[in-house]
């Protein structure tokens, strides 16, 4: 039934205006009206449409009036050009959404919906660029936008016929200004289109603004809309053409690109400019060399005919020059703004490196230009990708070092990868990435190399300007371990008050990144429910990011910890060799540290009652000193001992590995081991822990025993890999013990279903979100600048109240029948008559 409630209606879908301008054209304008007005599968009383006439000063103002009553014409106190005119268009816009339409452009009935759908389900995105087709819809218009180093923005694929290759939704850098559909609140925090271009690249611009704030711009098949391409400009010579497109291409790159690599990209597309000039009026470049003088001092002052498609490019880079000291304060805005590095957006570039023109001089200087200026290491740079972590990187690493470091090396197939920690120890085996410790002010400069920075523990405390609110910075939050409930148990030795106050401090470390992060890692299904609630608690969940992704996987993703996908190959001597252990012994293995959470009490005492049946049975701990020199030896190691040596079984049933066996060497120890085993108690970390190191019984293809309570229990459970137990039940841990030792057809049986289920946990798959979102690192869609719910700008009609009060009814029977119906009317009733 509810699901039946979330049928779209046309009181659900928000109030939009389009944006027709008009040029001495009124009889495409109307023609397009027409189709608005007559044809468009969109609610009329949702739809403003307004008409900008651009000074025409034939009357098309008044015939579009005439031919079209419903339309609100507006009339421009001179030619705005495209720009302007829209700006103006936008001013009057009462929408939410506003969508511009070329005068000589017809809508698909389904083009306005279409693109309204796309904005409504993904809340990041800022606009829609529709697909475009000629006019017969034979031929591509526009499916994709490109843009060369040099500033030109192009449509691939024009011209081409319409085969169906391009009906599949993509981010692309820009639409185009015939069919466009934005946010208004996201138009307006731009300034709209720079009207300084008056017409051709404002739409480039735009979108290229747009993207470096973050917006996605989103290229929708199903909006569809028909052009006759330029039939404004048709009266007009191509020459004035060709000077707006230098020039503005100019000016938007001058604007959009980084100070990096505006310092090569510019001097080279000035030069290349001029190249164009010459080559396409074919202009002989040396004919002032000094060496060619004429004998007649009169004939070397005739003047030199320049064709005017060579004048273009010339006057072009003159009147640049005029707009640079208004493009500076311009530029100033958008770096002070832009939220996504060049190299985030070279992959909506296309093709960066194309030279555009196919003219043998152009192309001899392009390729001169590229190389001189170091153009291909600007626009071929890879993505920057900094992982940080607060463990020790050693040969001898815990968990979040090794989740970190694996984090980089999955990440380095296809980035510019760093790790680096802030631990005081830092002395890691070889590494295809270059792996770094740093202080605070050395951390500062990595994470200012960095595009994307994904960062654990206490990190973002040591990167202070990545939480100020103007931060820009693409931040990625490996949350994987809940610090908070951790430490309720591990500071269980302390006071009382050092308790509340380390609580306080840790607590407040991690709403520091649920408030900053723009992607989110956690490691279970449990652990996503416990995230999300301290996410909605903090008010990351908003409705328009409920209403793109109900499980909200976009923000908050699973990545469990990994295993390698080679299967563990022996390199040296292991646990049976080291602890001087016989072959026919029974190994059951602890393959982790042994902290407060843990419950090796019960292990132990469970070991000393199997061994009265089982007297082969032995017990190792993999290592007892954490490598992480700052993290303290708690008691329950203490206590552990204790216990092994009060029942005599320290040296012949239970084994220590006092110091921490090498990261690299730990398979050794895992391939002489029967079975793998993790014990801990009953309580709130558990419930939302990950073991971390059980994964090493998956990749050694060991039978399980574990104590019930966590993700694993339930993995282990469902998928038939060993055997769970209640916490703190000593007979049935030795039961289970003897089980995964002793009945070799059982363990067969848990081996086979292991070597199926280890492959979901190879490190490329558990990765997989978090490579996913490094290929488009965005920044959440609620740190948008210009973010904005899409409304209603009028009061609900009778249908709308109608459509609400049925759904509230419904809701109230759902909820407590009749009864409940009958209360909330009557409280309804009693507020009007007080507000009466």
């Amino acid at each position: 039934m509810r699901q039946s409630w979330r049928v779209e209606r046309g009181s659900s879908l928000p109030d939009v205006t389009v944006v027709v301008v008009n040029y001495r054209g009124a009889d495409d304008t109307t023609t397009c009206l027409r189709a608005l007005f007559g044809e468009l599968d969109y609610p009329a009383d949702k739809l403003q449409v307004v008409v900008v006439d651009n000074a025409s000063g034939d009357g098309g103002a008044a015939r579009v009036r005439a031919a079209a009553p419903a339309a609100e014409v507006v009339e421009a106190p001179a030619n705005l050009g495209f720009a302007g005119g829209c700006n103006l268009g936008v001013e009057h816009a009462r929408g939410s959404v506003v969508a511009f339409l070329n005068n000589d452009a017809r809508p698909h009935r389904a083009w306005l919906r279409e693109a309204v759908r796309v904005l409504r389900a993904e809340p990041a995105v800022g606009a829609v660029a529709s697909k475009v087709l000629d006019w017969e819809g034979r031929d591509v218009d526009f499916v994709d936008g490109g843009l060369t180093w040099f500033g030109m923005g192009y449509k691939r694929h024009a011209g081409e016929p319409d085969d169906g290759t391009h009906d599949t939704p993509r981010d692309v850098l820009f639409g185009t200004g015939s069919a466009l559909v934005v946010r208004t609140s996201v138009f307006r925090e731009l300034g709209g289109f720079d009207e300084r271009f008056f017409m051709f690249y404002e739409d480039v611009d735009l979108g290229w603004r747009m993207n470096l704030r973050g917006w996605r711009v989103r290229y929708e098949p199903k909006s569809l809309t028909f052009h006759r391409h330029h039939a404004s400009m048709s009266r007009i010579d191509s020459s004035r053409e060709l000077y707006l497109l230098e020039r503005n291409a100019l000016a938007a790159l001058y604007k959009n690109f980084s100070d990096e690599t505006l310092a090569k990209a510019l001097p080279a597309a000035l030069a290349l400019v001029v190249r164009r000039a010459t080559a396409r009026g074919e202009l002989d470049a040396t004919q002032l060399e000094i060496t060619r003088r004429p004998a007649d001092p009169e004939d070397d002052r005739a003047p030199v005919p320049v064709p005017r498609q060579a004048l273009a490019g010339f006057l072009a880079i003159d009147q640049f020059v005029e707009l640079l000291p208004s493009l500076a304060e311009s530029r100033k805005a958008e770096q002070a703004a832009r939220r996504l590095t060049d190299a985030d957006l070279l992959p909506l570039m296309r093709k960066a490196m194309e030279p555009a023109y196919p003219l043998p001089r152009y192309l001899a200087a392009h390729d001169v230009l590229v190389e001189v200026f170091g153009l291909e290491e600007v626009f071929g740079r890879p993505r920057r990708v900094l992982v940080i972590t607060g463990d020790a990187l050693s040969d001898r690493m815990a968990g979040p070092a090794i989740r970190a470091w694996n984090m980089a090396d999955v990440l380095a197939g296809e980035h510019e990868v760093r790790l680096v920690t802030t631990n005081a120890r830092c002395d890691p085996p070889e590494a295809p990435f270059p792996v770094a410790r740093a202080v605070r002010h050395e951390l500062v400069e990595h994470a200012e190399w960095a595009d994307v920075v994904v960062l654990q523990g206490h990190v973002l405390e040591n990167l202070g300007f990545l939480k100020e609110p103007g931060s820009t910075k693409i931040v990625v939050c490996d949350v994987y371990d809940p610090m908070h409930l951790e430490l309720l148990e591990q500071g269980k030795d302390t006071t009382d008050e050092q308790r509340e106050l380390d609580l306080v401090g840790v607590t407040r470390v991690i709403d520091n990144q649920m408030r900053r992060g723009d992607f989110f890692l956690c490691a279970s299904e449990r652990q996503r429910h416990f995230w999300l609630g301290h996410l909605t608690a903090i008010g990351r969940l908003t409705p328009s990011l409920y209403d793109n992704d109900p499980t909200t996987r976009s923000l908050l993703a699973e990545v469990p910890f990994g295993l390698s996908g080679k299967p563990p190959q022996r390199t040296g001597p292991g646990l049976r060799a080291s602890l001087d252990l016989a072959d026919s012994d029974k190994v059951v293995l602890w393959a982790g540290g042994v902290y407060s959470w843990f419950d090796p009490l019960t292990l132990v005492t469970a070991v000393d009652r199997l061994r009265a049946r089982r007297a082969d049975v032995r017990l190792v701990f993999l290592g007892m000193k954490h490598p992480n020199p700052e993290v303290p030896d708690m008691d329950i190691g203490v206590r552990t001992r204790a216990l092994a040596a009060r029942l005599e079984l320290t040296g012949s049933h239970v084994f220590f590995n006092e110091t921490w066996v090498p990261y690299q060497d730990r398979q050794n120890w895992l391939l002489d081991a029967d079975a793998g085993v993790t014990t801990h108690f009953e309580h709130v970390e558990t419930t939302f822990a990950f073991r971390t190191r059980v994964l090493d019984y998956l990749w050694a293809g060991l039978p399980i025993v574990t104590t019930d309570g966590d993700s694993f229990a339930d993995l282990v459970r469902r998928e038939g890999l060993g055997v769970v137990v209640r916490s703190e039940d000593p007979d049935a841990l030795a039961d289970a013990l003897e089980r995964v030792l002793y009945d070799e057809a059982f363990a067969a049986a848990c081996t086979e279903r292991i070597a199926v289920v280890r492959e979901r946990f190879t490190w490329d798959n558990v990765l997989a979100p978090l490579v996913e979102f490094c290929r488009n690192p965005r920044p959440a869609a609620d740190r948008l600048p210009g973010a904005s719910p899409m409304v209603r700008n009028r009061p609900l009609g009778k249908l709308d109240k109608v459509q609400r009060d049925v759904q509230l009814v419904r809701e109230y029977l759902t909820a407590g029948g009749p009864r409940e119906v009958a209360r909330r009317a009557s409280g309804r009733v009693l507020k009007k008559l007080r507000r009466g």
